[in-house]
């Protein structure tokens, strides 16, 4: 009779340390998640915009910038992109256009492919493409590439916008034939679309001090007002007051 009561004590004991071990695991669970739930968003993040109802209810030409995370603004604050100081720009020298930032982090041409029938919806007077690095740095082929760039295009052109290119290239060691196939894309639809062409967004802030990241691949918050002068002489002849 002993031997029952004293096994049946040892079942309970354990038990009730099971019970404790999973009280605590699940503990750590809770503030894992927690911590996780507390943390804030990395602003680098792809982040698609959401417009406002302000926004939505603004009823100045739209002008969408459509890319990557050379347009996102990837590495700098809110309000720190190249569209955001393109806003400011426009609006210092007195036209009535709205800006729309649509650049989503390590976007290819085909996510931009993807992406497109949103843009075509908000109807913009204009538009700033500027798609391709990460489809490079990935060594993808040229002429998917090209393909997908070509459709964005046409099929903004065939809504009714404007459209203009902000082209990019890469470093020296993707190879001499891939680069010179690369950045010949650019003038080549630029030409089949009679559109206007900045052939390289970053050219007055590349290898310029305090205007590029550490990654050397993106622009600081000034290195992005730069850019977005850059764009802004690019679209202008587009533009009306």
């Amino acid at each position: 009779m002993r031997r029952i009561v004293y096994s049946l004590i040892l079942a309970c004991t354990a038990v009730f340390a099971i019970g404790c071990k999973v009280d605590s695991a699940t503990h750590r669970a809770e503030q894992m998640d927690s911590a996780t739930s507390d943390t804030p968003a990395d602003p680098r993040a792809s982040i698609r915009p959401t417009p406002s109802p302000a926004s939505s209810a603004d009823s100045r030409p739209l002008i969408v910038c459509f890319g990557d995370s050379l347009t996102a603004g990837y590495g700098t604050g809110p309000g720190e992109s190249y569209p955001d100081y393109l806003q400011a720009d426009l609006d210092a020298q007195g036209y009535k256009y709205r800006v729309v930032n649509e650049g989503v982090s390590g976007n290819t041409t085909k996510d931009g492919v993807d992406r497109l029938a949103g843009v075509i919806a908000t109807k913009p007077a204009l538009v700033v493409v500027e798609f391709g690095g990460n489809d490079g740095l990935r060594g993808l082929p040229i002429a998917d590439s090209r393909a997908n760039l070509d459709t964005i295009l046409r099929k903004l052109t065939a809504s009714g916008s404007k459209v203009a290119i902000a082209g990019i290239t890469l470093p020296p060691n993707y190879g001499a034939n891939y680069i010179q196939q690369f950045d010949a894309t650019y003038p080549m639809l630029a030409k089949k679309y009679s559109t206007p062409l900045l052939p390289f967004l970053l050219k007055d802030v590349y290898n310029v001090p305090g205007m590029m990241q550490g990654d050397e691949t993106h622009a600081t918050a000034a290195g992005n007002k730069i850019v977005a002068s850059d764009v802004l002489q690019l679209i202008a002849p587009l533009l009306s007051k």
